[in-house]
């Protein structure tokens, strides 16, 4: 599908609405449409999505800046039909083999009334794209903007339900507002909420951001971490009993083993095919990790420390540590950490970190760390944000969908 995309600026313009537009941008064209920016300011910020200048869109033209100010009055004047008269063509131009328009933010607010005219007309033509009026603002909703406002054309422009365009605003409050000032109901507008990119949020380094795409972390809830080396005295097959009992009031659930195999005792090639198998025993073959699997080579600090920001827990049940540097690490990361009741690791968490006897059984330890997750408010709103608010999510769930409409 041709996709065009119309605001007053893009990046690298800085704006609330530029960066959901370059995500939005960036996700179509990761799902195989074409897509093309058009804006008065910004640039191209993606090899594979042109950007198209019509400079008279941008809402800071000089033009638009003079026609605004006798709008602001009440002035509909002949240079304000002939300016969007202007806009009208230069975008029929560009638009002339696009399957589907969408406007951000420009027909609801007042910034620039001859593109939302020129839009307008455009969307009343036989021969059009199908249109999407996004908004994120509503001028009329909003005291601000209401001595810019006036009766009659074209300010109730920004207060009319279109024909057949499709509407779409980020919250459940704009919805309510637009259903009031449209006098339409709330069932005709679609509501999309804005999202974050979690890679980008974390700045993960790309060696994590292939493992995260490769093991589908993102969709984990919750992730355990356990940055060990694969040795039989990290107890590593009581990780994988706990995960699997943890599983069953936590389906999502995933464990996460970062390091390689020791590297001093033959015996660990085996331990680890051990480790394998038992997970598969367990139905943990999606669930359960281990970053030896992947690769033979040195995982760097950076990306291991990627994973303690990924991470919801620590989880520690060695029977024997020197020290236990992944309990300051974690500390240091706001990550919770259960792990086993050995001393240097008492020594080391204090009072701060949940405690179990490495012998304990792995079930009794899983409804331990289900009623913590379960009473924690900072996991259920991360839990939350992970599988609802992240752009792929919010993409696939509710962008992708208006497309085949």
């Amino acid at each position: 599908m041709k996709i065009a995309i119309v605001h007053y600026s893009v990046s690298p313009i800085v704006g609330g609405v530029e960066s959901v537009i370059e995500h939005h941008a960036r996700l179509m064209a990761d799902d195989g449409h074409q897509v093309q920016v058009i804006a008065g300011r910004g640039g191209q910020f993606d090899a594979r999505i042109p950007f198209s200048q019509v400079a008279l869109a941008d809402s800071r033209h000089a033009d638009v800046l003079a026609i605004k100010q006798e709008l602001d009055g009440g002035v509909v004047s002949q240079q304000f039909k002939e300016l969007a008269s202007k806009i009208e063509a230069q975008l029929l131009e560009l638009l002339s083999s696009t399957d589907l328009l969408i406007a951000h933010n420009v027909c609801s607010l007042n910034k620039n009334l001859a593109l939302t005219a020129a839009l307008f007309n455009i969307s009343q033509q036989n021969k059009r794209p199908r249109l999407i009026l996004w908004h994120h603002d509503l001028a009329w909703a909003s005291p601000r903007y209401r001595n810019e406002l006036h009766a009659g054309y074209p300010w109730d422009l920004l207060k009319t339900a279109w024909k057949g365009v499709t509407q779409v605003t980020i919250s459940d409050m704009r919805q309510n507002e637009l259903s009031e000032l449209m006098k339409i109901d709330k069932s005709q507008i679609t509501v999309i909420p804005n999202g974050v990119d979690m890679e980008n949020f974390f700045k993960l380094e790309e060696q994590t951001r292939e493992y995260v795409k490769r093991l589908k972390l993102l969709q984990a809830s919750p992730l355990l971490l356990l940055p060990v080396r694969i040795t039989p005295r990290k107890n590593i097959e009581f990780a994988l009993r706990v995960l699997a009992s943890l599983r069953i009031r936590f389906t999502a659930a995933q464990l996460v083993v970062t390091g390689p195999l020791g590297p001093h005792n033959p015996a660990n090639i085996k331990y680890l095919e051990s480790l394998s198998m038992l997970s598969t025993e367990l139905g943990l073959s999606n669930a359960a990790h281990f970053l030896a699997e992947l690769t033979d080579e040195y995982i760097p600090d950076p990306v291991i420390s990627d994973f303690y920001k990924l991470a919801d827990m620590l989880f520690f049940p060695s029977f024997e540590e020197g020290f236990g540097i992944p309990i300051l690490e974690a500390g240091l990361a706001n990550l919770p950490i259960f792990c086993s009741d050995i001393p240097p690791l008492q020594k080391l968490g204090g009072a701060y970190v949940n405690y179990f006897s490495p012998n304990e059984k792995p079930e009794i330890v899983a409804e331990r760390v289900a009623g913590y997750l379960s009473a924690s408010a900072v996991f259920g709103l991360r839990a939350n944000f992970r599988s609802e608010y992240t752009w792929e999510r919010i993409y696939l769930r509710k962008i992708a969908p208006l497309f085949r409409e």
